[in-house]
C-alpha cells in the first residue's frame, strides 16, 4: 500500500501550495504583504506540473486497479477521469490570470478569482478521491495488485525524481516555496529567484 501513502503525500504537498496561496492572496489584499510575482508564478508552476503532469497520471493508473475488481465507485471514478481531462483548459486559466496580474498589477483580484476557482475545484476533487474512491481501493485491490501498484509507483517515483537532471526535482522545488513562503505557512518571507 505505498502507492496509497505516496498520493497522500503528494495531496498533502498540493494542499500546502494551494493554502500557501490563498493566504498570500488574503495578506496582499489586505495589505500587510507585497506580491512575488516569482513565487506565485514558481506555486503556479509546481500546481501545473506537479500535480497535473505527475499527480493525476499515477492516480489514473491506480483507479484502473479499482476497475478491474469492481463497479463500486464507477460514477465518482468517471467523474474524476472527467476532472483529470479538463486540467490543461483548467491551469490555462490559472496562468493566463497569473500573466495578465504579472502584465499590470491593476489585474490582482482577475488572478485572486482564478485562483480561488482552481482551489476551491481541487479542494473538492481531493475530497472525492479521499472520501470515496480511494477506501473502495483499500478495500478491493488483491495483495497481487498492491505489489504490483506499489511497484509501479516506486518505479515513476525513481525515474522522474529529478535527480539525473532529466525531470524537474519536485522535492527540491516544494522546498525551495516553503523557504520564500511567508509564516505561518512558510518559512520568509524572501523573494523567489529562479
Amino acid at each position: 500500500m505505498k502507492a496509497l501513502r505516496i498520493i497522500s503525500d503528494e495531496h498533502q504537498s498540493l494542499a500546502g501550495i494551494l493554502h500557501a496561496v490563498r493566504f498570500m492572496l488574503k495578506e496582499i489584499s489586505a495589505g500587510r504583504l507585497q506580491p512575488d510575482l516569482k513565487l506565485f508564478e514558481a506555486m503556479v508552476h509546481y500546481l501545473e506540473a506537479y500535480a497535473e503532469k505527475r499527480h493525476h497520471p499515477k492516480e489514473d493508473r491506480l483507479f484502473t486497479y479499482l476497475e478491474k475488481r469492481t463497479t463500486e465507485g464507477a460514477d465518482a471514478l468517471a467523474k474524476l477521469a472527467e476532472q483529470h481531462a479538463a486540467a490543461p483548459q483548467r491551469i490555462a486559466s490559472l496562468e493566463q490570470a497569473l500573466a495578465n496580474f504579472v502584465a499590470d498589477p491593476a489585474c490582482f483580484d482577475e488572478f485572486a478569482q482564478a485562483f480561488y476557482r482552481y482551489a476551491d475545484f481541487y479542494r473538492g476533487h481531493m475530497i472525492l478521491e479521499e472520501d470515496v474512491v480511494l477506501p473502495l481501493i483499500r478495500l478491493h485491490l488483491t495483495a497481487e495488485d498492491w505489489a504490483t501498484v506499489d511497484q509501479e509507483f516506486l518505479a515513476e517515483m525513481e525515474a522522474k525524481s529529478g535527480k539525473d537532471g532529466s525531470t524537474e526535482n519536485f522535492s527540491a522545488m516544494f522546498s525551495r516555496l516553503v523557504e520564500c513562503a511567508p509564516a505561518p505557512v512558510g518559512l520568509g518571507p524572501r523573494p523567489y529567484t529562479d
